[in-house]
């Protein structure tokens, strides 16, 4: 198994892991306490430090002379956080889970955001880089698809630990095989003499580079509304006669994005600020049709439709951040890429949390609304393309720059990091 082989093996075994972990939490602590609540409150504390461990983990990674062990012992981090709230959930005191879960939470940004960074030191720039950032956003859909069924199935046939075990195993496979990937022989790390970017350098470069900021600003905008989606599902499919379809509804959701990002998302001859606003926008329409559909049938077509659409828009989110982030920060700028976007999901949980009384076909139309509206924040945002960029291939794959935000092969912004 090659390289990227093995780095693929890595990612779907981390977010496997990762994904199966939101079940898993609350499925083990109502086994174990009698309360979903008291596994709703380790989720949160595993959930928090996202988006302030992001730059941090960007930074400590950029920094590190030893990327092989700190990319590997992030994921055993994950892994042993993992296995110890299967242990210690329900049998020690709350204070400690809690801690357990802040510490394991921590290593979160090296599972989403740090590994798909290190694709720029595994592949060679051009259509093969964009075509691995496809694959690459296909675990996460292939993980969102294939660990809530496998928490629910080891649970079903034995109880909710064995789970998490199943878990905490899948991330220590991770670690193993992040372990062998070729970091020093094909220049993942810092590079020597190369100046040290501070903690704040990741989010000065998502602001200045106006393609950082676009994508940034426009996905965080629409996980405000994918984030509420399956609490959603949940609630329309009871309205329509249906209490157990909330999760045939992710479900195909999940399958829909799972094809889409192994087909649309492949695509490197479209331009990827483009593909993002097809994706959103895309996403929002087939959404707001499903708010209106008669029956959970009608129902599960659209949101398998909805999926479709929004499965490229990782890939593009990617390339976006691959083509245009300094050299110095480019971990930092994946890392704070992914945490902006799941705490913005996590937002949008609570607002339907608190928003729950409303017909749920309002509030589906209302996650469509936002859907839109981060498309046309993206195309109010991103810069022009220049005049006959598309027919001098200005607008296809690049190599990121050294240093700088954009490189003299690829499309220039006005504004640099």
């Amino acid at each position: 198994m090659g390289g990227f082989g093995r780095y693929l093996a890595a990612a779907l075994a981390a977010r496997v892991a990762s994904e199966g972990m939101g079940m898993a939490v609350v499925l083990l602590a109502l086994e174990r306490t009698g309360s979903a609540a008291h596994g709703a409150f380790v989720l949160t504390a595993w959930l928090a430090p996202h988006v302030l461990a992001a730059p941090l983990a960007g930074a400590a990674a950029a920094r590190t002379r030893r990327p092989r062990l700190f990319h590997a012992g992030a994921l055993a981090g994950f892994a042993t956080a993992v296995a110890a709230l299967t242990v210690l959930l329900g049998r020690a005191p709350v204070p400690l889970v809690l801690a357990v879960a802040v510490l394991g939470g921590s290593c979160g940004p090296m599972v989403t955001g740090g590994l798909s960074s290190l694709i720029t030191a595994l592949v060679p720039a051009g259509p093969g880089r964009d075509r691995a950032y496809g694959w690459d956003a296909a675990t996460y859909n292939a993980a969102a698809v294939t660990a809530p069924a496998a928490v629910g199935l080891v649970t079903a046939l034995g109880s909710a630990g064995p789970a998490m075990a199943v878990l905490a195993a899948s991330g220590a496979l991770a670690a193993a095989l992040a372990a062998t990937l070729p970091y020093e022989d094909q220049g993942a790390g810092r590079i020597p003499g190369a100046p040290r970017a501070g903690l704040g350098a990741g989010l000065a470069a998502l602001w200045r580079v106006r393609e950082l900021r676009a994508v940034t600003s426009a996905t965080t905008l629409g996980f405000v509304g994918i984030g509420s989606l399956t609490t959603v599902s949940v609630l329309l499919a009871t309205e329509l006669g249906s209490p157990g379809g909330g999760g045939v509804l992710m479900t195909a959701f999940a399958v829909g994005a799972l094809g889409g990002s192994l087909t649309v998302g492949r695509i490197t001859s479209v331009e990827p600020g483009r593909l993002v606003r097809w994706a959103l926008a895309g996403t929002g329409v087939a959404l707001a049709a499903a708010a209106l559909a008669p029956s959970v049938a009608v129902t599960a077509a659209l949101f398998a439709l909805a999926g479709v659409c929004d499965g490229p828009l990782l890939t593009a989110t990617l390339r976006i951040r691959a083509r245009y982030a300094p050299d110095g920060v480019r971990t930092q700028v994946f890392t704070l890429g992914a945490g902006l976007k799941l705490t913005a999901a996590s937002a949008g949980a609570a607002l339907v949390g608190i928003a729950a009384d409303a017909p749920a076909a309002a509030l589906l139309a209302g996650i469509a609304g936002l859907l839109l509206a981060a498309a046309l924040l993206h195309a109010l945002t991103v810069p022009r393309e220049p005049a006959g960029a598309a027919r001098t291939g200005a607008a296809g794959p690049t190599e990121p720059s050294a240093g700088s935000a954009t490189a003299s092969a690829g499309p220039r912004t006005p504004e640099g990091p």
